[in-house]
């Protein structure tokens, strides 16, 4: 009688979880690209090739990861990256570089035209954090190969943008507005300003 009791138990225990979870939604997020400031295009459109990006492993998962403290981190199960950063980061550079350089010949894969005259951008990002209704910062080392057998440009970004609210929706655009920072020091690495 007690065995069948404690059974009895556990099933519904094991139900209420269930039912619990059910009810709980996911959330799914995507960075996006941003109007740049300013174009620094000033000729002809050039070829662009965004390389693989590196990501920290501790957000490379499909759940975001927002700082809590110093040596805390939280994971919410319940929102979401719609599709890997690994994947999404090298989308936004491309669109924001395309704006920046007044290019649609800026992509991830070599299209069209001669491949020798493409300028290749590898991106590691160091850095890809945020506090809820705080601050979003990324930390990205860059390299711009130009074409021919120039030296690479080489570059650091530190970029830190205000959460304009308490939850992951300002969050996500804090950190689009990070990466555009990044995406202007990369073009000016690719076309920078011509003299006064």
């Amino acid at each position: 009688k007690v065995k069948r009791l404690s059974l009895c138990l556990a099933v519904a225990l094991t139900m209420i979880t269930l039912v619990g979870c059910a009810s709980s939604k996911s959330e799914f997020y995507t960075l996006s690209a941003e109007a740049p400031r300013e174009s620094v295009s000033h000729g002809s459109p050039v070829i662009v090739v965004i390389g693989a990006v590196t990501v920290p492993e501790l957000v490379d998962r499909p759940q975001i990861v927002v700082r809590a403290g110093t040596n805390h981190v939280t994971i919410d199960e319940f929102a979401r990256w719609a599709e890997p950063l690994k994947s999404q980061i090298p989308r936004v550079f491309v669109a924001d570089l395309s704006q920046l350089l007044n290019s649609p010949r800026v992509s991830t894969l070599p299209i069209g035209g001669d491949a020798v005259a493409a300028w290749r951008v590898r991106i590691d990002v160091q850095r890809f954090d945020a506090s809820l209704g705080d601050v979003a910062t990324v930390d990205v080392l860059w390299s711009v190969l130009p074409p021919g057998k120039a030296p690479p440009i080489t570059g650091r970004t530190i970029a830190s943008e205000p959460c304009a609210g308490a939850g992951y929706d300002a969050a996500v655009m804090a950190w689009s507005r990070a990466l555009a920072t990044v995406s202007r020091a990369i073009a000016t690495g690719i076309m920078p300003a011509p003299p006064p």
